[in-house]
């Protein structure tokens, strides 16, 4: 089962009746269900824990697959997110998704079954084009997998198609429902990274780097190919020191020719995230660095620090394997150059290079 505690479960009538409610209440025996029409000022949990430990059924009436939400400005890598469910039991105190999203509560879509034939017919109707599909940007893809099986829906409807990779990033050991199925190709397990001070610090209730670490290796070693993403790289007193023993830790379980790419990116917000930051994380240290408001609205290091941010991890992360698919996140031509010595010159160059590295690992 999983590590977080649910104290209770939210149904919305476009939930009621639907055979993925009634396996998931099967699960959590004992635990109090509150018949809801929507959001309410009844079912709005305290602002300061969102409701992370109150599961809300509902039935989701948009699109369940598009785009990574990029801006024009910088270089964005071409993603596909599967909508699955929107907030996060883990409690990151850096985490975009305490002023992405207005509304509270693990919102998780029981209709996903029903839609998720549409979404694979999408799919194949473009067999020309790779698509690259995650559902760990709006949720953590494997922390509430126990509850909500999402991977023995997704997995075996993912692995049989050719155009198409799926990838399961978190920053939990919840793996058990991945390792006793029986398929392994075009799926990616990913772990978020960061420096030992920072995952202890400021991603509350993750799991360990040690034991992240350790459930890779164990996926690693029952077939699935990785992916790791240091986003946002933070400076901090030592950070060169640091972001180092997360790369030994690496070095120690993981062997680097099965990684299909490592992501680096610097931490990025919209203005109104900093009150929240200061309200629900007083002792963060993550507002603590230098500014400015970048071309997409978002408040951003000084480009020399991201520079200097993603240079160190690329020359160090080279020196333990030449070949980790490395690619910024949400940045500009120059940055590229400057850092990493290369650019893909644009979104499209990006996708270009990412989908070659899923015909690399996956043929």
């Amino acid at each position: 089962m999983s590590n977080f505690t649910i104290k209770k479960v939210l149904v919305e009538e476009g939930a009621r009746k639907r055979a993925f409610t009634d396996e998931v209440l099967s699960k959590l025996p004992g635990i109090p269900v509150q018949h809801v029409k929507g959001i309410t000022s009844a079912t709005v949990s305290d602002e300061l824990d969102m409701g992370k430990d109150t599961l809300h059924l509902l039935s989701y009436k948009g699109e369940f697959l598009k785009p990574c939400p990029g801006t024009r400005e910088y270089i964005c890598c071409g993603y596909q997110i599967l909508n699955v469910a929107t907030n996060c039991p883990i409690n990151c105190s850096y985490c975009i998704l305490q002023s992405y999203f207005n509304q509270p509560n693990l919102r998780v879509f029981a209709n996903l079954d029903e839609k998720i034939d549409q979404v694979l017919k999408e799919i194949d109707s473009k067999p020309e084009c790779i698509f690259r599909v995650g559902t760990g940007e709006f949720t953590d893809s494997l922390a509430i997998d126990s509850i909500t099986c999402w991977s023995d829906l997704l997995i075996p409807r993912f692995s049989e198609r050719k155009n198409a990779v799926l990838e399961l990033k978190t920053k939990t050991t919840q793996i058990d429902r991945l390792v006793a199925g029986k398929y392994r190709d075009r799926i990616i397990v990913s772990w978020s990274l960061n420096s030992p001070y920072i995952s202890a610090h400021e991603e509350h209730k993750a799991a360990s780097l040690k034991k992240r670490l350790e459930a890779a290796r164990q996926c690693q070693s029952e077939g699935f190919v990785l992916g790791f993403h240091f986003d946002p790289l933070i400076p901090h007193p030592h950070w060169k020191d640091e972001y180092l023993r997360t790369i030994e830790l690496m070095d120690k379980y993981i062997d680097p020719k099965g990684i299909i790419w490592i992501s680096l990116g610097s931490l990025r917000f919209m203005p109104g995230l900093k009150p929240i930051i200061r309200r629900r994380h007083p002792g963060s240290c993550v507002l603590d660095g230098e500014f400015i408001t970048g071309l997409d609205g978002k408040m951003r290091y000084f480009k020399p620090i991201r520079i200097a941010l993603y240079r160190f991890m690329r020359e160090n992360l080279e020196k333990w394997h030449q070949n980790l698919g490395l690619y910024l996140c949400m940045e500009s031509d120059d940055v590229w150059q400057k850092s990493l010595g290369w650019s893909p010159k644009n979104t499209i160059g990006l996708s270009s290079y990412l989908d070659r590295r899923v015909v690399e690992i996956f043929g």
